[in-house]
């Protein structure tokens, strides 16, 4: 061989360590080298013919923004006609979690515009050296709970909207990436959550700015924890903050003994003399004015159940709770029958006891995430998530069994019984069930019962 004119030009392509994909003027793919199928991922059958506006291509720009199709490469060339130099490309596809990132270069031969043209692209891969490691795995191995929202449609109750949570936020909150991915962080607080934090916090994220706030928030099963959370707008090439990551440590244990810290320094103050014994009697008594507090907030003084204030908290997560995982939830309400005429034959003491008694049973009775209160005078509300709608017949003639089966002690000889009327409302999951609405629903159903005899149980849908 003595001219480079006898070189095999197809055999060459073939060869070639790079990949190289000709397109006629169309766009339409007319051959692709084995280094262009074997870093695409794709076949000779799966490629050829296909063109630029195949829904199969999914392209980012090297930061990692969706490319639109006229900026593909080969649109580029064609409307510019003009080549494409060292432009880097992402691009995704269905057999894989990463992005893999070529160097691109495209040109057209022939003329342009006539259907004998071609454009030519040609690429490499340059995915080691666009990530040298995995930030990915770096975020999702570290303490710190990272949560990642979209910056668009913050307001409320919606946004913004979770789009990543790392392995140490599910298990600090107890929910996982299937469940919370598409909520908002709004899904952790709760009554208590400092408003005036809030409000800084969503006007920070409004003027896209950092922000460090202390927030108290719920996990998945409603206990309370501390955080100390630093959120930072990302931005893209353009400057432009298209979203938020909050980075986010559990200080609970931190907070608790800094309060701690700060009361046993103001005892020191007023007193110094018996340091330690101080210490301990101040810290007894600030737990037992917590837990007094907290049963004049939250229970009923007469039958230390929890009170109607306790239970609209209560019933509230539920209802979030249900909605989640899609299952119905029943309100119900519960009357003593002619509990005016037992005070009046009885006394006053007696209707005492027989609220106690009927109280203790609906203590054990209900499960521990079911929602229940005396809600007043002889009247008890609960809530409850079923399964179905059949299991709450199965239920309620439970309950109905073992209130009738009380035997509530008038005097050392003689024991007495009671029947009760009661009112259930079934909900489906849906996303504007209101519990005011629910209950007065039920004390329709109750007051049925009371009207059909009394002693009895009403459901309605």
């Amino acid at each position: 061989m003595s001219d480079i004119g006898e070189l095999n030009l197809k055999k060459l392509l073939e060869h070639a360590h790079i990949g190289v994909v000709i397109h006629r003027w169309d766009t339409s793919i007319a051959y692709a080298n084995p280094t262009a199928l074997r870093l695409l991922r794709l076949t000779y059958e799966q490629i050829i013919g296909k063109d630029a506006f195949d829904s199969q291509w999914c392209f980012l720009d090297d930061a990692g923004k969706k490319l639109l199709i006229e900026d593909y490469p080969v649109n580029k060339v064609k409307h510019l006609q003009e080549r494409v130099s060292n432009e880097i490309i992402g691009v995704i596809d269905s057999s894989r979690d990463d992005i893999s990132w070529f160097m691109i270069n495209a040109y057209y031969e022939g003329d342009a515009g006539q259907d004998n043209s071609f454009i030519v692209v040609t690429f490499n891969d340059i995915s080691d050296s666009k990530q040298l490691f995995s930030f990915h795995d770096i975020v999702e191995n570290i303490q710190d709970m990272v949560i990642v929202t979209e910056a668009k449609d913050i307001g409320y109750p919606t946004g913004p909207k979770i789009i990543y949570v790392n392995q140490a936020f599910e298990q600090q909150t107890g929910y996982k990436k299937n469940e919370i991915l598409g909520e908002t962080p709004r899904l952790l607080q709760g009554a208590l959550t400092d408003q005036a934090s809030k409000h800084r916090i969503h006007s920070a994220l409004k003027r896209h700015q950092a922000v460090n706030e202390t927030l108290l928030n719920y996990d998945a099963s409603g206990r309370p924890y501390w955080v100390e959370m630093n959120i930072i707008p990302l931005k893209n090439k353009y400057g432009e903050v298209t979203h938020f990551a909050a980075i986010e440590r559990d200080i609970s244990e931190h907070k608790f003994h800094l309060e701690q810290l700060k009361k046993r320094n103001q005892d020191l103050k007023i007193l110094k003399r018996d340091l330690e014994r101080l210490v301990e009697e101040r810290t007894l008594e600030l737990q037992k004015a917590k837990t007094k507090l907290e049963k004049i907030a939250f229970y009923d003084p007469l039958t230390k159940v929890p009170n109607r204030r306790y239970f609209i908290d209560h019933t509230n997560r539920l209802i979030q709770v249900c909605k989640r995982k899609k299952l119905p939830i029943a309100f119900g309400l519960l009357d003593i029958d002619d509990f005016k005429l037992l005070n009046d034959n009885y006394g006053h003491d007696f209707g005492d006891k027989v609220l106690k008694a009927l109280a203790s049973f609906l203590n054990q009775f209900f499960r521990a995430g079911d929602a229940f209160c005396r809600y007043g005078g002889e009247e008890f509300a609960f809530a409850l998530s079923i399964e179905k709608g059949s299991a709450l017949n199965s239920l309620s003639s439970r309950l109905m069994t073992g209130i009738r089966a009380l035997k509530i002690a008038f005097s050392s000889n003689k024991n007495l019984s009671i029947t009760v009327s009661i009112g259930f409302k079934i909900c489906n999951s849906a996303p504007d069930i209101d519990l005011e609405t629910e209950i007065k629903k039920a004390d329709i159903a109750l007051y049925q019962s009371k009207k059909e005899g009394k002693n009895r149980v009403t459901i309605v849908k």
